[in-house]
């Protein structure tokens, strides 16, 4: 498979992904370990939002991993578009896998921090129909911050 980092659909297998790893980890020169493996299955088999100290809990007990080779693989996986990145003013930064989708929403709660994806074929179709001086869209992500539901009750029993 000659895949473009990044340029994936949602139905690649893991052995896609693995593939679309292992080229990026051959074309840069990095070594091919055991526990950079375990870190991508583990991605993918996971769903929702984690951040490395999540990840790094779920490793630990069946593989000897640092916390630091989980934040060294989790930038390769950055690098080749595998993972996405969000820094949402949390303490932590937050990941999720990315399957080479050009959309991305999500409503943040400002409370407790819960993120929730969510879909909508109008604001997708707004966002690509734009179009933008000098520049080409390849993808884009779209925060919208608030108050989830529990969040939202537990301040009007306040």
């Amino acid at each position: 498979m000659t895949a473009k980092y990044g340029i994936m659909k949602e139905e690649h297998s893991y052995e896609s992904i693995r593939e679309i790893f292992t080229e990026y980890l051959v074309l840069h020169q990095h070594r091919k370990t055991p526990e950079r493996y375990a870190i991508l299955e583990r991605i993918y088999s996971f769903e929702g939002h984690f951040n490395a100290e999540i990840l790094y809990n779920l490793l630990k007990e069946n593989y000897r991993v640092s916390l630091a080779t989980v934040y060294n693989t989790l930038e390769l996986l950055l690098a080749c578009k595998l993972v996405v990145k969000h820094q949402l003013g949390g303490k932590f930064a937050q990941y999720e896998k990315a399957f080479g989708s050009n959309t991305h929403n999500h409503s943040v709660c400002t409370n407790c921090g819960k993120i929730k994806e969510f879909s909508d074929k109008q604001i997708r179709t707004a966002i690509q129909s734009k179009t933008f001086a000098r520049f080409t869209m390849s993808h884009y992500s779209l925060y919208i911050y608030g108050l989830c539901s529990k969040c939202a009750e537990l301040l009007k029993k306040k």
